[in-house]
């Protein structure tokens, strides 16, 4: 099969463009989806690329539909994947809930807008809660949230490669901003980066006699049992935590001498780093903390950070969905936090850099 990119080269794109792409080149066969703003782009952009490279696509009747094909598509060993926002992040909770339980390896790009409900088309980072913890279950799913074209390319292509390799399903979190904006970015090969993809094997319809040639394949998502559904939750659970260690990314800098740590995830991030830049040229010691990962947590730096600062200040566009997580990581520890929350709006680095001055007076 030709390889769609091959060799690297810089381009100029959308950020729907550029998760239609990092999918085609991680070796996606087949893309689920509904249309919804602002993931639109994706799906129209797949379907433009997918027969010069023999993929699929289907349009569903609405997102729990995409949501249990692409579990289907899954099941038939195929690396599958879907993209959603805002409401219809919500009405998939149902089937990714039921990967969750079956342990199945979905790949989900959630661009997110603003809520409640149908609210705007626009932006916002609301959708954290719903995407880490979201569903019936105990938020065993992993979760990578971007802050450029380039973390949207690479990570959706690592998403494919998190989820086949421990089948959690996985997803990767951006925004109505990185949707629809332009920018440079530069397009590769993974294998030809040394990034070697896992394979993908179906999970039904294998050759062979069940019980006789092969042990028999038992996908469940029902229990008739509590003694049962508390052995499964606790056996899954107790994987996941094995790995989070592994899984877990952050960055951060200037943390060790800060007086105040700005903590931010996603695309406020890019606002958050360039007011602490602007604070330590002009003498204030402050640093920046950003996970990656929003599920799992990174829960070990995140804890150590918050015991050496002696102020946090919190910034995102939602209602404290980011500070609910890092608070949990982060208890016990003494530092002061403070907030800048701004639901459904984006923040400049102007607002950073004026309410951290603020708290350093």
């Amino acid at each position: 099969m030709e390889k769609p990119i091959q060799e690297e080269r810089k381009a100029f794109l959308t950020g729907n463009e550029v998760v239609a792409w990092a999918a085609l080149v991680a070796g996606a066969e087949f893309m689920y989806g509904y249309p919804i703003t602002p993931q639109n782009e994706i799906m129209h952009y797949w379907t433009r690329l997918a027969p010069r490279y023999k993929r699929g696509f289907l349009q569903t009747e609405d997102e729990l539909s995409a949501g249990f094909t692409t579990i289907g598509g899954v099941m038939g060993g195929k690396k599958a994947f879907t993209a959603t926002a805002g409401p219809g992040n919500t009405l998939m909770q149902e089937p990714l809930s039921m990967a969750e339980m079956m342990r199945l390896p979905v790949v989900v790009v959630v661009q997110q807008r603003g809520g409640p409900s149908t609210a705007t088309v626009i932006y916002s980072q609301q959708e954290v809660t719903l995407t880490t913890m979201g569903g019936n279950g105990e938020g065993l799913r992993i979760v990578y949230s971007t802050s450029s074209h380039q973390e949207l390319f690479d990570y959706t292509i690592k998403a494919f490669n998190t989820a086949w390799r421990y089948r959690f399903p996985t997803f990767v979190l951006g925004d109505g901003y990185q949707a629809k904006m332009r920018e440079p970015l530069t397009l590769y090969d993974p294998e030809a980066r040394g990034v070697a993809m896992v394979g993908t094997e179906p999970f039904v319809g294998k050759e062979g006699v069940p019980g006789i040639e092969r042990p028999p394949a038992q996908h469940r998502n029902t229990f008739s049992l509590e003694e049962e559904l508390y052995e499964k939750v606790k056996t899954d659970a107790g994987d996941y935590e094995k790995i989070a260690p592994s899984v877990a990314e952050y960055s951060s800098k200037y943390t060790e001498d800060a007086d105040l740590v700005i903590l931010s995830h996603g695309v406020v991030f890019r606002a958050v780093a360039e007011a602490v830049g602007s604070l330590r040229e002009h003498g204030f010691k402050v640093g920046f903390f950003r996970p990656v990962t929003l599920r799992p947590m990174p829960v070990g730096p995140a804890r150590e950070m918050a015991q050496k600062a002696k102020k946090i200040l919190i910034a995102e566009s939602a209602l404290g969905q980011l500070a609910r997580l890092f608070k949990e990581a982060a208890f016990g520890a003494q530092a002061e936090i403070h907030t800048l929350f701004k639901p459904g709006m984006g923040i400049t680095a102007e607002e950073v850099e004026e309410k951290a001055r603020e708290l350093l007076q």
